[in-house]
């Protein structure tokens, strides 16, 4: 077994995430694992660290020594994550919609791949943030709510206002925050480079993630490391029983020339990447497997990271699309 990281970040700021339409007033729930991977990036450059992380982690056809999945919600003890495709939502009930939760707990996600139904007096779903929650003890309140915030930047030359905007991020309610997982190729890698990263996001807590950070977003607290497995360390997930799994994805996901994936079978959504380089220039769009998606293949999917330079660019300006898959009995949950 492979060691890995389970990391928590508890936001004391909002943090501006994203979404897919690439609209100022809209915000998404989940930090990409390419964005994650991009952030990281940026922390190892202020270590002079940046060209040994390169080395280990964006080699063509090599296994790279850390993967990322992406991070997810949680809610003090509770892990949400995208349920896996063809599983949810369950059959449709006359108290819960659950195809509007977007995001359920472990514990749940356990539930319904060992080929159990959930109770409809246990759930109801949070619809500001789309997570599915306990019906008991947590008030109806999920662990973020959407916010919008408006700015109008100062002409310096002028002293007049630009044109104003209004911007969405996400605000996480008190004990709450995100958590993503970091697995290892083996145990060398995770003694060489657990120690880096935890440095890394340190400092990556103390100057913020994501959008809006020279307005004070992005920041939290000192992150919060376990060590283990993947098994021990989302333990309420049961350990497939068949020996030819299918595989839950934890990241995005570029399909590689050793993946060997039976794509008439499974199921699985497409993302839509494109974002700005350091300079403002727009990186080169690409179709990711997006978070959620279950895939059929003999073997776990590995995965592959591109040059996503927008044309000019002096340097490489890496989009990483390792896959971090869990091995689910999707067919017979299913």
């Amino acid at each position: 077994m492979k060691p890995a990281l389970l990391i928590r970040l508890r936001p004391t700021t909002p943090w501006r995430i994203g979404p897919g339409t690439g609209a100022r007033n809209q915000a998404g729930a989940v930090l990409h694992s390419d964005t994650w991977y991009s952030a990281v990036c940026q922390a190892m450059a202020q270590f002079q660290m940046l060209e040994e992380w390169l080395n280990a982690t964006a080699r063509p056809f090599a296994e790279p020594a850390v993967r990322f999945s992406s991070l997810f919600p949680f809610q003090r003890g509770m892990l949400y994550a995208p349920p896996p495709a063809g599983i949810w939502p369950p059959p449709q009930s006359g108290r819960v919609r659950w195809k509007g939760a977007k995001l359920a707990p472990l514990g749940a996600i356990g539930t319904l791949l060992r080929g159990e139904t959930l109770d409809e007096e246990r759930w109801i779903v949070d619809g500001h943030s789309g997570c599915l929650l306990p019906s008991t003890g947590y008030a109806g309140v999920g662990p973020f709510r959407q916010l919008r915030r408006r700015f109008a930047a100062v002409d310096r030359l002028t002293g007049g206002l630009a044109e104003p905007y209004e911007a969405a991020a996400v605000q996480f309610a008190p004990g709450c925050g995100l958590w993503g997982l970091m697995e290892f190729a083996n145990p060398t890698a995770y003694a060489v480079w657990a120690p880096k990263i935890e440095i890394a996001l340190r400092w990556l807590a103390d100057s913020g993630v994501g959008g809006l950070r020279s307005r004070g977003f992005g920041r939290a607290r000192q992150p919060e490391f376990t060590a283990g497995t993947l098994e021990q360390l989302l333990e309420p997930l049961p350990a497939p029983r068949s020996g030819n799994p299918a595989w839950w994805l934890l990241s995005l996901f570029s399909p590689g020339e050793e993946d060997q994936v039976d794509w008439s079978a499974g199921s699985y959504g497409l993302l839509t990447r494109t974002g700005r380089a350091v300079n403002g220039a727009v990186k080169t769009g690409a179709r990711l497997v997006e978070e959620g998606s279950v895939l059929v293949a003999a073997t776990s999917p590995r995965g592959s990271i591109r040059d996503a330079a927008p044309e000019g660019a002096a340097h490489p300006v890496y989009r990483a699309g390792y896959a971090l898959a869990l091995p689910i009995d999707w067919g017979t949950a299913a």
